[in-house]
């Protein structure tokens, strides 16, 4: 029982799959796909179906390929499968010799739909688009039959041939499934399986003139491929009945949809056609720009693939829709790199002090710890001289009664240093201050006072003349509401954007030792947040700091932690 008691509890989908295991289903077999519409770039709620398609292969002894449903050739392009690919392995999944695409399976598809055509199944349709819009009906009247379902399937097989050849201009004839216009389903309702599309395919080149439609050619692809297990999003719940009678009718084999709610995130849109809309219209500099909830945005922003797939496993899979806090994402990155990132000191707002005893032009170099959490990290040297920086805001000149920072006549801890004294304030004629002069402590170096008294406050700093001049910004949530998607007293999502999302630094000054940061590197600025050197602006120029997120754990307060 104790043993029992300690095995990790099963979501409703593993359990499933437990139990067709069990029971010997597919032999004991487990396979799963991936299969993106290569359209777009990947985002967060795709990284939830890639954690837990490779992850249920993983944890079963099973395969996951990845598989392109390349079905649009109006929308899809190389790009976007290259950057899918890139997504897959940088979140640490590997397909292997299993990379495939539904356009692998255009001859398969073609012969698929002539069967239901001679079958009498299917039937080429000559209505127009809006006439087979209008014939659909609606949810709450039946549809009525096209004057041409009754074609004969000689018929049918010759009109189909000769779109096939590119006889017909676009919008001629539709290739549709005969099944039921009364039908209290929609996708029941004669669905149209082919439309002709005179565009060059990104594999196929100009082969075809046709091209099948997503709901006929995704479930026949899990077919070819024998997936045993199609896990889908709750709005793949509608179409199954129809995928279902596809496999019925041609006879072939059927595997078990599963679906499973999507990811919904707090402050974020997760719709394919919002995310294209804030890139085109300027609202975002790219589908990578760190603001942005594509996993190419998230890498750039500094994001982890532990942390990403730490959070997939938090917030689990259900039946049921909902908005996850993106806290919790937030609090899974700062899981990880509270372990991971090196510490650092950088001064993002500056103000210059004077150290008015140190002796002149002289400078040492101080201890400092690479990273509490992890001894082996070690410890590296950072430069102490007459003039540092530090944050304008450990500084005020008449602090309230609970700041135990800096001010004049107050003594606190320089970080690694020393202890210091503000014994004057300079200010500009527009009565800015500009410099603090302060006295040091030289028996208290290492931060540590030999008579043992103490201060309220440490602050960070860096030395002026070896710190280094970098760019840093800082990112924030892409939205000022929760939920930017839904309707609110009819405005358009945009409205929402909140215009503090990039805030941009030119003279900020950091410690030495990230002269040479490269991207790919997390580093906690002390006290400040936790930065990355970004790729894109990084390139030629000198390193340019992205803020990944704060020191605060919203997620961390609300749980009581």
């Amino acid at each position: 029982m104790e043993q029992e008691s300690n095995k990790k509890s099963l979501d409703f989908i593993r359990a499933i799959i437990a139990e067709d295991i069990a029971n010997n289903k597919n032999e004991g077999r487990v396979a799963t796909r991936f299969p993106p519409e290569p359209n777009g770039y990947l985002h967060i709620g795709h990284a939830k179906s890639i954690c837990l398609n490779f992850g249920v292969a993983e944890e079963f002894g099973g395969t996951c390929n990845l598989r392109f449903d390349d079905t649009n050739p109006t929308k899809e392009d190389t790009e976007y499968v290259e950057s899918i690919m890139e997504d897959v392995k940088w979140l640490g999944y590997d397909w292997g010799e299993r990379l495939y695409y539904a356009s692998d399976y255009f001859q398969n598809l073609y012969d698929f739909a002539v069967m239901l055509i001679k079958g009498e199944k299917a039937y080429v349709d000559s209505l127009n688009a809006d006439e087979i819009r209008e014939y659909r009906g609606t949810l709450s009247e039946p549809g009525r039959e096209s004057p041409f379902r009754e074609r004969s399937a000689k018929e049918s097989l010759d009109l189909f041939e000769r779109m096939k050849e590119g006889e017909f201009e676009e919008g001629a004839h539709v290739l549709r499934a005969k099944i039921d216009m009364s039908s209290g389903n929609l996708n029941m309702r004669d669905p149209i399986m082919y439309r002709i599309l005179k565009q060059s395919h990104h594999r196929t080149g100009d082969t075809w003139s046709i091209y099948p439609m997503y709901d006929f050619a995704h479930g026949q692809s899990d077919s070819l491929e024998e997936i045993t297990h199609s896990l889908c999003t709750l709005e793949f719940a509608d179409p199954r009945p129809l995928y279902d009678w596809f496999t019925e009718q041609l006879g072939i084999y059927a595997q078990r949809q599963i679906e499973f709610a999507r990811l919904n995130l707090s402050y974020t849109v997760l719709s394919k056609r919002k995310l294209m809309q804030l890139v085109q219209d300027g609202h975002v500099s790219s589908w990578d720009d760190p603001r942005m909830p594509t996993v190419s945005g998230l890498r750039r922003r500094g994001y982890t693939p532990v942390a990403i797939r730490s959070f997939c496993e938090k917030i689990g899979v259900t039946k049921q829709d909902s908005v996850i806090d993106v806290a919790l994402l937030e609090h899974a990155l700062k899981e990880d790199l509270n372990k991971s990132a090196l510490r650092v000191m950088g001064v993002l707002n500056p103000l210059k002090v004077v150290i008015t005893n140190y002796p002149g032009d002289s400078s040492e170099e101080l201890d400092a710890v690479n990273n509490p959490e992890d001894e082996s990290a070690g410890k590296r040297k950072v430069p102490f001289s007459k003039e540092l920086y530090i944050e304008r805001d450990d500084f005020m000149e008449e602090p309230p009664k609970k700041f135990y920072r800096l001010s004049l006549g107050r003594e606190v801890r320089l970080r690694y240093a020393y202890f210091i004294t503000c014994t004057d304030v300079i200010k500009n004629e527009d009565g800015e201050v500009t410099e603090l002069h302060c006295t040091y402590d030289p028996q208290t170096r290492g931060g540590n006072s030999p008579d043992g008294r103490k201060v309220k406050a440490t602050i960070h700093w860096v030395s002026a003349k070896h710190s280094i001049k970098r760019e840093v910004r800082l990112y924030d949530r892409l939205f000022t509401v929760a939920e930017p998607e839904g309707d609110k007293e009819g405005k358009d999502f945009t409205e929402f954007l909140n215009p503090q999302s990039l805030t941009v630094l030119k003279d900020c000054y950091l410690e030495p030792s990230l002269a040479d940061a490269t991207p790919g590197v997390n580093y906690q600025f002390e006290r400040l947040g936790y930065f990355t050197v970004d790729t894109i602006s990084s390139k030629n120029t000198k390193p340019v700091f992205n803020r990944t997120v704060t020191l605060r754990d919203a997620w961390a307060k609300v749980k009581g932690k």
